[in-house]
């Protein structure tokens, strides 16, 4: 039987229809695909027209080295150029010609166009954007063929892509040339607006030089155009239309850890490195354009020297026990002791192999051998900076306890290092006492307005937890150096810390260099809310330049599994560190946000490593690496995939 249509579902039918044809003139939303002003008529705007809609764009790393990356390149659209297209209809009594320009913004790692606290106006970091329009920025509006007073939609289309240092900023050029790569595109998704407007609004110079061409800069900074016109005084433009696009672009990076590992020129001289290239492995110049990892050489900083015991052992594969431990670190006489600093490859692509086959990189921190003493650091480093995005690793690394839960002195890191600290690489202003201007000053360290120094950290070792604070440091009986009394020597363990003696400590750090500005910047133990749940961040005191956050969590399930993902989630205004068995499946293991640490805005690589720590790092560790034998077998790693979204 059929029912007649109720009063409201006939008001609700109507007004969802209403709704559907509201129009933007200037800023005003609608979801409509056709807009109308006095002047003219705008409908079918398509940005990608030549792109299949909803499918994710991969970035293409093919000598992206020195170009930075394109959004398309001509491997992945025939002209390497998006084409977009739209139809207008003249109403006028003449023939007439328009102007139109399109723009595009990142939308997934932006700042609001609005300022909260003054809606008309831009909000003051929204300038910092990644933003842009056509290529060379002083082409201003394009202008349409004479369109005819029909009554009929005539097609425009134009091209465009998108291209690092989209405003052409001169801190980004060296030697006249434009450096793109110093300012990549974001991964994310990407929207598109429209602007068609009449000759008098350009010509009369209506629309502002620094939204026609967004590389000026005015006296208060950059103009965002997404803001000047949906928000600002672009809004209220008399026969002006602005049309946002209603599908988005989603950009993804995935860098191949089977293309191969280059051997930069700064860790290894070309001598050393043609010698001992491999497949896969060298200074090739085909490697240099398409590799996406180098081999990652760390330094060592001499004043973190061991005395190490003299003792070879596979600590994960034999019994070796906490009793051990306890007997080698206190009966070998200090003449025997080994004084030694963690070493690095002395040659390349010994202990980093690319798989061409399996697309994976495995790293190897190599066995020592009796007189030939060594504790190794080994990983690799992306070559391309990224700003912002969720950067996940699947990846096995090392186990770091036995069946004993007796440390390997191994600490596996995932972590971000910034790009450069050349000024244009700077940070935003800390405009509160300023960041420290060294990652290794002191205390007396210079104060400075902006510093090109920025870490985010997964460390991943057997240590404690600094909050809260009654563990820091644990009240460990150090008992006496009796060999006759087993009780004298091997003291056990505080209560504390054998609650999580099967658990490796994940470390989740944010090297903010110690600005002030955060209205909720705190030295000691401070207790952060997130998804109705705490996390202790600690920093030792006002100039200390990190803050850190750390999660327990079982080694046998992080690194005894075939995989396992981990994830910094690195956004404008926070980080969140997720780690979790499957992408679909991960648990928050830290957060920080702006209130309580600056969150970095610079270009950044991701470096793997697994290295040996010296413990002297980590106050109130229950093991010393002094004190843990060198090892017997290679610890060895796979990276499966990195995907940065």
């Amino acid at each position: 039987m059929h029912r007649k249509p109720s009063f409201v579902s006939v008001f609700l039918f109507i007004l969802t229809f209403v709704l559907s044809w509201l129009f933007i003139s200037c800023g005003q939303s609608t979801q409509s695909t056709e807009t109308t002003t006095g002047a003219f008529t705008v409908k079918d705007f398509d940005p990608i027209a030549n792109w299949k809609p909803g499918q994710p764009f991969y970035l293409d790393y093919l000598g992206a080295i020195d170009s930075g990356f394109i959004v398309p390149t001509e491997r992945q659209v025939e002209g390497g150029f998006f084409t977009f297209k739209f139809r207008i209809k003249n109403t006028g009594n003449v023939p007439q010609k328009f102007y139109y320009k399109i723009y595009y913004q990142n939308e997934s790692y932006r700042f609001p166009e609005r300022d909260p606290l003054d809606t008309a106006r831009q909000h003051p970091d929204c300038w910092e954007n990644f933003y842009g329009s056509w290529e060379e920025v002083t082409t201003t509006f394009a202008m349409t063929d004479l369109i005819p007073d029909d009554g009929k939609f005539h097609l425009v289309e134009n091209k465009f892509r998108i291209v690092g240092n989209p405003r052409n900023e001169q801190r980004y050029y060296e030697n006249g040339r434009n450096d793109r790569w110093k300012r990549n595109p974001r991964v994310g998704k990407y929207g598109f607006i429209l602007v068609v407007a009449t000759p008098e609004n350009i010509e009369q110079n209506q629309i502002p030089a620094g939204v026609q061409n967004i590389g000026v800069k005015t006296e208060t900074g950059f103009i965002n155009p997404f803001f000047y016109f949906l928000y600002g005084p672009g809004k209220n433009l008399k026969n002006c239309i602005v049309q946002p696009s209603q599908g988005k672009l989603a950009v993804v990076a995935n860098p191949d850890p089977g293309a191969g590992i280059y051997i930069n020129p700064n860790a290894f001289s070309h001598e050393v490195a043609e010698k001992n290239k491999k497949d896969g492995c060298g200074p090739d110049s085909s490697l240099y354009r398409k590799a996406a990892f180098d081999q990652f050489v760390h330094y060592v900083d001499p004043s973190t020297k061991m005395n190490n015991i003299p003792l070879i052992r596979d600590v994960l594969n034999e019994p070796y026990s906490r009793m051990d431990y306890n007997w080698d670190r206190r009966f070998y006489r200090k003449e025997e002791l080994v004084a030694i600093t963690a070493t690095v490859a002395p040659r390349p692509c010994e202990t980093v192999i690319s798989d061409p086959v399996n697309h994976t990189i495995r790293i190897r921190n190599p066995k020592s051998e009796f007189g030939k003493w060594q504790k190794q650091n080994v990983g690799v480093i992306t070559r391309h900076g990224m700003t912002y995005g969720k950067w996940t690793v699947k990846c096995k690394l090392t186990e770091l306890l036995n069946r004993n839960n007796m440390w390997n002195g191994i600490t596996n890191a995932i972590w971000l290092i910034t790009m450069s600290q050349a000024d244009w690489n700077f940070r935003r202003d800390c405009n509160k006492g300023g960041y420290m201007a060294n990652y290794y000053g002191g205390q007396q360290d210079q104060r400075v307005k902006n510093v090109g120094y920025s870490e985010i950290d997964f460390e991943i070792l057997k240590t404690v937890p600094y909050c809260p604070s009654w563990v820091l440091p644990p009240a460990y009986n150090q008992g006496t150096d009796d060999q006759y009394q087993v009780q004298n020597w091997n003291v056990p363990f505080p209560e504390e810390i054998l609650a999580d003696d099967d658990k490796i400590m994940v470390s989740c750090t944010n090297w903010d260099m110690a600005c002030w500005q955060p209205k909720e910047f705190h030295d000691g133990c401070y207790p952060i809310r997130y998804h109705d749940k705490t996390y202790w961040a600690h920093r030792w005191d006002k100039n200390y330049r990190a803050l850190t956050e750390k999660t327990p969590e079982p080694d046998d399930e992080l690194f005894g599994s075939d995989y396992y993902y981990f994830q910094i989630d690195w956004q404008p205004d926070k980080i969140i560190w997720r780690i979790g068995p499957s992408k679909d499946n991960m648990r928050v293991v830290g957060y920080m946000d702006e209130n309580v640490t600056s969150i970095p805005n610079n270009q950044m690589l991701l470096i793997i490593t697994q290295e040996y720590h010296n413990t002297k790092w980590w106050i109130g560790s229950a093991y010393a690496q002094d004190n843990i034998p060198f090892p017997k077998v290679d610890y060895e790693g796979t990276i499966y995939e990195l995907t940065i979204e």
